[in-house]
């Protein structure tokens, strides 16, 4: 079996119920159904692959640029609530 990963996600209540019915319908857990979404997500996305010498000119300058600011004072300290918080209200701003 492949590595699995867990992922806590923020859905809809009308998602909550469309993926309860799909799931007891097909008989497989909410999270195949989920899986199986984001796979399909994934393969409708692909692009052919476009080599770019100009992009990978203008990252290479940037990341120069970065390193060369160098690290000024102390490291960032973060909380995992902050994250949750300006995650929450990056996504519910724009919803329903």
């Amino acid at each position: 079996m492949k590595q699995m990963v867990r992922k806590q996600i923020y859905i809809y209540k009308r998602q909550e119920l469309q993926l309860k019915r799909i799931s007891e319908a097909r008989g497989i857990s909410e999270a195949e159904v989920i899986r199986n979404a984001l796979d399909r997500e994934v393969n409708s996305q692909i692009a052919p692959y476009h080599y770019d010498p100009e992009a990978w000119e203008r990252l290479i300058k940037y990341i120069d640029e970065r390193i060369a600011l160098g690290q000024t004072g102390e490291p960032y300290k973060w909380r995992r609530e902050d994250a949750y918080e300006e995650r929450e209200s990056r996504y519910f701003k724009n919803q329903d």
